[in-house]
């Protein structure tokens, strides 16, 4: 057991590549209070009577999603009203800013609806696009991940760490959805990908790639996700000594197709990469 325990458009930003990734404490600070504030709604709502409507895509929102996201979008807007925001729910603020926050109040909304508590308060912060910070928190459970550039990624405060495996034989095959695979040649290639894994688990949401920083799964491939989806991933899972990318081996970014394969090795995550080419 590892430490710890318990288990759109794109926005298009000036290339600053060689720019330091480290993050600020007090951005970390802040990024904690705000997936505390959006955690406490959604403890609020979770099991109970709440308005559910459908969104223009055909996927659904709460009146959860909406006032977590409103709450912490007010914690920015308090203390770092330079600072821009693209969240889920509502219009992006000052998209261009060199500073930007990344938020998905509620990721797993679908869960969240159900009384499944696999469902999670995302936050990422760039700098010139560039991923520094990345929050995965899970009220009901009490388990919060947390990668920002310069130091570990952490679990509930202690060092997070993935467990690598080289052979696909030997994992589990995370995914939130077949229905993920509908476009183009993806469900060609991510039933390759299945078929030489151990066996194939659904419908975790983001929460899996928590899992994977923490050393209980090895590998994820999804589609179609979205810049909220995403970017708060790419921190977690490389500072926990991860690979993230898209299926090409391309970095995770702004301008990004949506296609995410994360892996516990470079090993894994290369044999992978060669499956989904094809």
């Amino acid at each position: 057991m590892h430490r710890g325990g318990r288990i759109a458009a794109p926005f298009r930003f000036k290339d600053n590549r060689g720019m330091t990734d480290a993050c600020a404490e007090e951005f970390v600070e802040l990024a904690g209070r705000m997936a505390n504030a959006a955690g406490e709604i959604s403890l609020k709502y979770f099991r109970r009577e709440f308005d559910v409507e459908a969104k223009s895509d055909a996927t659904p929102v709460t009146t959860a999603d909406r006032e977590a996201e409103l709450a912490m979008r007010a914690l920015i807007e308090a203390e770092q009203p330079a600072h821009g925001i693209v969240g889920e729910e509502f219009d992006p603020v000052r998209p261009d800013a060199e500073y930007l926050w990344v938020l998905d109040p509620i990721d797993g909304t679908k869960a969240f609806a159900c009384g499944i508590p696999v469902f999670t308060n995302m936050i990422a912060l760039l700098r010139a696009g560039e991923p520094i910070l990345g929050v995965i928190s899970q009220p009901v459970l009490g388990e919060r991940w947390v990668g920002a550039g310069g130091r570990p990624t952490t679990f509930n405060g202690e060092p997070a760490s993935v467990r690598p495996a080289s052979r696909l034989a030997d994992v589990a095959l995370l995914t939130t959805s077949p229905g993920m695979f509908e476009e183009g040649d993806d469900m060609a290639a991510y039933e390759r990908l299945e078929a030489a894994c151990w066996y194939r688990r659904l419908g975790l949401d983001c929460y899996a790639y928590g899992l994977l920083a923490s050393g209980y799964v090895q590998l994820i491939a999804e589609a179609q996700m979205k810049i909220h989806d995403y970017m708060p991933l790419v921190r977690v899972v490389e500072g926990a000594g991860g690979v993230i990318t898209d299926w090409r081996g391309g970095a995770i970014g702004l301008d990004s197709s949506g296609h995410v394969l994360a892996a516990a090795s470079a090993e894994l995550h290369a044999q992978a990469l060669a499956l989904l080419a094809g």
